[in-house]
Formats: structure tokens, C-alpha cells, sequence
């Protein structure tokens, strides 16, 4: 048994006494990198594994010395851990449905439990969801295993079969299955790495996205016969490292699409619905720089465009000759204004776009061609998008919409009549009055002169005085936009005084294309100068104090976390990266990790000089070097297919090795799951209870 830690608490900051449990210290193997006239030592490297399906010993054995590591430091903060678990818990209606939504002639829905990790699958003939059909019981097929996951989840225009796909290791490794809805049994079907999926309307045929079995990448699209063990049909093949491949179909159901993209092209081939075993045709060549997705509705094609419009438009081009000297606009261009996407039902098309960093839906009556007209919204920060609209002919959509303290909301809205009608909303059974919050967005200046975007929710009437702790959070990539949504467990931070942030810093799209084109590639510092300068923009506005905010970021924004804490240690009291993608260079150079190839278009590729030079300097593995640092929480996961585990593991221990100052480097390792954590929902809320007992703990807050 460790021995208890003691802990000290001075001038309202939390220090922490030496005990007799040291931190692992990780062996040293150098390895020596020549590339470009560099020389690199990585005394880590060792701690990757290249197995996929098991691990070397000594890795894990060092892994669990630092989980050991880990709980014992939070040992003495167990109580508060326990404490928020079972407030965020309250938060949720633990025996709960979902809003059914109508597809042919049933309305499908799942169903949680009290008690029960997973949902449960059903339909029912009826809107209210009596006398439900059970489809799947995901509680019951977790048995067994660690994790758990479903995705794909497609009936077939008739309602008589189902295909689905699990994961149950975390690897995002997905397996296609198909049950007889009918007689309840499983088809004999089964096929592996399957990424999206498509039935042809007669349920004969399931078109499918294949990935490669070791680098991840989407490259084939199959054509399946049902019913048989294959051989499958290869419909297509994407040969450039760059691009991944999916399969789709239009929302009327007359058109499928094979989607093929990179992070700044794409390519659409189509072929009818009603002709499976047809010939498809390129609907507009790839081209650099060139970004689009189409879709089919009423005889044309509809397309959403960069074309001589960088925020995008829509244009419409006919069946019989989709190209673009035939595309004529549908939506012009508008700077101000990002288009996200349309999606068409039988009379109206629904349009979701971006302004000054908000979302908003527009309505458009397809008969009459009026200008489409927004929905409105009831404040002035806030997230809304459109709900799971399988329907075509529809007098209604869903959307949903929450903010910072609104709770998830679901609104059907009629599109006729133009109103919308509250469905439902997230139940918080333990209380919440959102007039004890109070929520704004803040503008903060980079030090290009740039203003950046902060959404932040705080107990109303705090005071502006720099002695309330913050959780900063941010992304920053792939065009990800970080909305400003509700989050039940953040609540359990505000409550005890601290503030939550997210600063929308470039490399997103929150602002648009640009904002996104201006933090990736070449521009990528872009990215990590906007939040070290909107913390220091937060400290100067006395929202908070270096020494009272943490910061937070997972994946792509745990690089953000590993590059800040490098640039600016100074400007922080800790940091929590999750799974944070930090050894940038070697696995950039690594052709045969997954996903490695695709995110050249996205980083640089280091196998140029150019790129090197750029991507180096800020590469957090490379850029640890011997100066203080903030404490850190690295979270990993054994069996992340995104992000190795053994990135946030080398750099936990560089940092550790490297540091000047008494600062603590603790690495957690989830055993049992992948990229996105637990998949219980029991055991993720534990995760976010651990993770926010560390960021109170941090700021001398202990219960």
C-alpha cells in the first residue's frame, strides 16, 4: 500500500509534501533520428509498442507503475473526485428515451436504464413508443468485454433488416453485421474495418467504406451481396496516401455518392440508386485547393462549393451533365457568412451556416425561391444544428440548440408555419437555475493584432478582481469548431467559484475559412500563439490570475497543450492533456501508422525540409526543454488508433526528466479503451470526475 500523501496548503494554493512514493522514472534507450543535417536523440522510444492486438511487458508493467503513480498522488483527493461524480450523476435522467425520429413506417429511438452502462435499441410503429420493438441490447453484447461501441446503425428502406457495426476493443476497428429484423436472427455477414455503409432501396446489396488494416485510411469502397460470406464487389479504390473514401446517398434516396477527400480537395462520383450494379461517374475532378460535397434533390445535383468562394456557396447543375461550366449559383457567396452545408427535404432546403461565430439554420420554401429565412434564436451565445432529419417528405425538422447554461434542447420545427415547438430538453434532476450563471462572449487581442473569440460561462456576480480560478479549453484543428454548448459537468466547477473558457482560436472554422486556413500547415503557430495570448489577455482583464488557470485539450488540442506549456510555462498553474497527438515528428514520418499519410495535407510532410523546419519548432516531444513547467495531467489510452499511447507516455517522461522547477508530471493510462475514452457512460463520467478533482485541486480548491 502507497503511503498517504500530505498536503499543505499555503496562501490559498495547493503544494504538495514529498512522500515516499517517488514518480517512475522511465529507462533511458537512446535512438538516434538523421534527418535534413539534424541529429535527434529520443532516449523514449522504447515505450512504443508496434503490436496491435498485444503489448510488450516491460511497457506495461511501466505503464501501470505510473497509473499507481498517478492514483496515489490523487489519492487524497478521492473524496473530491467521489463528490463531483455523484453531482454530475445527479445531473442525469438515468432511466431516459431519446426523440424518436420516423424512418419508412417506424420510429426509432434508444432507451437508457438506471444502472446500465449502455442503451438499448428500439422502434415502434407508434410516435410515443408503445408496444416498442427491442432491435439491440447493447448492455447484453457488451458482456464480456471491456468496451463496448456501435456505430453504422442503418435499417434498410423496408424496415426489414438492420446493419450495424461494433468496436470492442477502442481501436476504432468497426466489424459490420446484419440482423433479420423480421425472425430476429443474424445473417451470416460479417465484415471487417467497415467505416460507412449504404443499402441499395430493394436491401439486395450493402455498399460499404473499407479501411486499411494498418494505416487506417478509408481507400476502398465495396459492394456486398447480403446474405453471403462475399466475395465483395470493389467499386472503388483510392490510391493517393492523402484522400480517404466513404459512401452515402442523398437524402430522397435516388442517388448514392462516393465521397472522396482530402483536407483541402475533394472528389464525388454518383451513380442512380435504382441501377446498384450501374457504372459511376465523376461528378467534378479533384483539383488543389478545390473543397466540395454534393448531394441530389428534385433531378439536380446541389453543391456546396469553394469555387471563387472561400467562405463557400451552393450551386445547382443538371443530371445530364453535372459539370462545372453548368453550375449555376443557388446560394451566392457571402464573405460574412460560412456555409456549413444544405441538406433538401421534398419542399424546402434547410441551410446550415457561420457569422461572427455563431451558428444559425435558414428555411427556404423550394417552390417559391423566397431568400431562406433564419430561425431565431432566444440568446446571444449559444450552439444550435440540425437533428437527425431521415425523412424526406417532412412537414418538419428537428434542430437542437443549448448554450452555456441552457440545457440540450430539441425543437421541431414546422416548416410551413415557420415556428418551432420545444420536444424536449435535457432533464437536470438534481436542479438548475440558469439565472445563478451568467454566460458572454469576449474578444481578445493576439499579438498579430487578430481578435480571438472566448465563450465562458461563471456564477453570476463574480467579481473581475484576477482571484477566480479558470479551466481554459480549446481545440484549434481541422476546421473543428468548439461550440459554446452546455455541459452538465462543468457545472461542478462553476459552482465552486471557477470560471469555464473556451477560447476559439484559429485553426477552427469558427470565423469562417480563413480562420481555419490561418492556423494549419505553414500557419500552424497561429494556433498556439492565440491561446497563450488569450490567457494572457484573460490575466490582464483580471478574469483570472497564471497562477489560478488551468488549461485543457485533448487530441489535436492536446498538441495545443504540449506546444503552450513549452512557449509560455509561465502563464499557467497546470495543464490536463488528453490523449494529446505530441510526438509530432516521428509520427509524422511513420508511413505505416495509422492515418500518418492523410495528415500530411493537414501538418507538412517531414519527409520535406521545409516542413520539417516548421513543424519542428513546435513539435512539444522535440521543444521539452530545461526550464520550469506548470504540473500536468497526460491522460493516454492503450488502445487509441489515433493518437498512440506511447506519445503522452515520452512526453510525460521527457518533461519530467527535463523540468527545474518541483512542478508534478502525472501520466494516467486507460487499459481498456481508445481515442475517445470508456465507453460505458458510467465510466467516462468517472474519467471527468477525476479529470476536474485534479484541475480543482490545483487552485486550493478541495471540496
Amino acid at each position: 500500500m502507497f503511503p498517504a500523501l500530505l498536503l499543505i496548503v499555503i496562501a490559498g494554493n495547493i503544494t504538495f509534501a514529498q512522500t515516499d512514493m517517488k514518480p517512475p522514472v522511465a529507462k533511458k534507450v537512446p535512438k538516434v533520428l538523421k534527418i535534413h543535417g539534424y541529429e535527434i536523440t529520443d532516449n523514449y522510444a522504447w515505450l512504443r509498442d508496434r503490436g496491435e492486438k498485444s503489448k510488450d511487458p516491460e511497457v506495461i508493467t511501466y505503464l501501470n507503475d505510473e497509473n499507481a503513480y498517478t492514483e496515489s498522488f490523487m489519492g487524497q483527493h478521492k473524496e473530491l473526485a467521489d463528490t463531483l461524480y455523484k453531482e454530475m450523476l445527479g445531473r442525469i435522467k438515468q432511466t431516459d428515451s431519446s426523440v424518436p425520429y420516423k424512418l419508412g413506417d417506424h420510429w426509432y429511438f434508444t432507451k437508457t436504464e438506471e444502472g446500465k452502462q449502455y442503451r438499448t435499441w428500439l422502434r415502434s410503429k407508434a410516435k410515443d413508443g408503445t408496444d416498442a420493438e427491442l432491435l439491440l441490447d447493447q448492455n447484453k453484447m457488451a458482456e464480456g468485454f471491456k468496451f463496448f461501441s456501435i456505430s453504422n446503425f442503418e435499417p434498410s428502406d423496408d424496415g426489414n433488416l438492420l446493419a450495424y457495426a461494433v468496436d470492442t476493443t477502442g481501436y476504432r476497428q468497426y466489424t459490420l453485421q446484419i440482423k433479420d429484423l423480421k425472425s430476429g436472427k443474424m445473417l451470416p455477414d460479417k465484415i471487417e474495418r467497415v467505416t460507412s455503409i449504404e443499402w441499395s432501396p430493394d436491401g439486395k446489396y450493402l455498399f460499404y467504406g473499407q479501411e486499411d488494416p494498418v494505416s487506417k485510411r478509408n481507400d476502398k469502397v465495396f459492394r456486398h451481396v447480403v446474405g453471403t460470406s462475399g466475395p465483395d464487389t470493389l467499386i472503388f479504390e483510392e490510391k493517393d496516401v492523402l484522400f480517404g473514401a466513404g459512401i452515402g446517398r442523398s437524402l430522397d434516396k435516388k442517388m448514392f455518392f462516393i465521397s472522396s477527400g482530402a483536407a483541402t480537395m475533394n472528389e464525388y462520383r454518383y451513380l442512380s440508386a435504382t441501377d446498384p450494379l450501374g457504372e459511376w461517374k465523376v461528378l467534378s475532378p479533384r483539383r488543389e485547393g478545390h473543397e466540395y460535397a454534393a448531394t441530389f434533390n428534385n433531378g439536380e445535383f446541389y453543391i456546396t462549393t469553394n469555387k471563387d468562394a472561400e467562405n463557400f456557396k451552393v450551386v445547382r447543375a443538371p443530371l445530364n451533365d453535372p459539370s462545372e461550366k453548368n453550375w449555376v449559383d443557388f446560394i451566392p457567396h457571402n464573405p460574412a457568412v460560412k456555409v456549413d452545408g444544405v441538406s433538401f427535404f421534398k419542399d424546402y432546403a434547410v441551410v446550415s451556416e457561420r457569422e461572427n461565430g455563431l451558428e444559425y439554420i435558414r428555411v427556404m420554401d423550394m417552390k417559391t425561391r423566397r431568400a431562406p429565412v433564419r430561425i431565431e434564436t432566444p440568446e446571444s451565445v449559444y450552439t444550435m444544428g440540425l437533428g437527425n432529419n431521415p425523412e424526406y417528405d417532412t412537414p418538419s425538422i428537428r434542430y437542437t440548440y443549448s448554450s452555456m447554461i441552457t440545457p440540450n434542447s430539441t425543437y421541431e420545427y414546422d416548416l410551413r408555419t415557420r415556428k418551432s415547438e420545444l420536444i424536449k430538453q435535457q432533464e437536470i434532476p438534481s436542479g438548475h437555475d440558469k439565472s445563478k450563471y451568467e454566460t458572454t462572449r469576449l474578444w481578445a487581442t493576439a499579438r498579430d493584432g487578430v481578435k480571438v473569440p472566448i465563450s465562458l460561462v461563471m456564477k453570476k456576480g463574480t467579481k473581475l478582481d484576477g482571484k477566480s480560478p479558470m479551466l481554459l479549453y480549446a481545440y484549434g484543428s481541422y476546421g473543428i469548431s468548439m461550440t459554446p454548448s452546455f455541459g452538465f459537468e462543468e457545472l461542478s466547477l462553476v459552482d465552486r467559484g471557477m470560471i469555464y473558457a473556451i477560447a476559439h482560436i484559429r485553426g477552427g472554422s469558427e470565423l469562417g475559412e480563413r480562420w481555419r486556413q490561418d492556423g494549419r500547415m505553414f500557419k500552424k503557430m497561429n494556433t498556439f500563439n492565440d491561446f497563450v495570448d488569450s490567457g494572457k489577455w484573460l490575466i490582464a482583464q483580471k478574469y483570472t490570475s497564471a497562477d489560478r488557470l488551468v488549461i485543457q485539450g485533448g487530441s489535436a488540442g492536446g498538441l495545443l497543450m504540449g506546444a503552450v506549456v513549452n512557449q509560455s510555462p509561465e502563464t499557467f498553474k497546470a495543464a490536463i492533456a488528453q490523449v494529446p497527438f505530441v510526438d509530432v515528428m516521428n509520427t509524422m514520418l511513420d508511413e505505416t501508422l495509422p492515418l500518418t499519410t492523410g495528415e500530411w495535407i493537414e501538418w507538412g510532410n517531414p519527409n520535406e525540409k521545409k516542413a520539417w523546419d516548421y513543424m519542428y519548432q513546435y513539435s512539444p516531444y522535440d521543444q521539452v526543454k530545461a526550464q520550469p513547467y506548470p504540473n500536468m495531467l497526460v491522460e493516454v489510452s492503450l488502445w487509441d488508433s489515433q493518437v498512440p499511447y506511447w506519445e503522452g507516455a515520452k512526453f510525460a517522461a521527457k518533461v519530467r526528466e527535463l523540468k527545474t522547477n518541483d512542478s508534478n508530471v502525472l501520466l494516467k493510462t486507460n487499459m481498456g479503451a481508445g481515442h475517445g475514452g470508456s465507453s460505458g457512460r458510467y465510466d467516462r463520467l468517472k474519467e471527468i470526475a477525476f479529470e476536474y478533482a485534479y484541475a480543482l485541486s490545483q487552485v486550493g480548491i478541495t471540496k
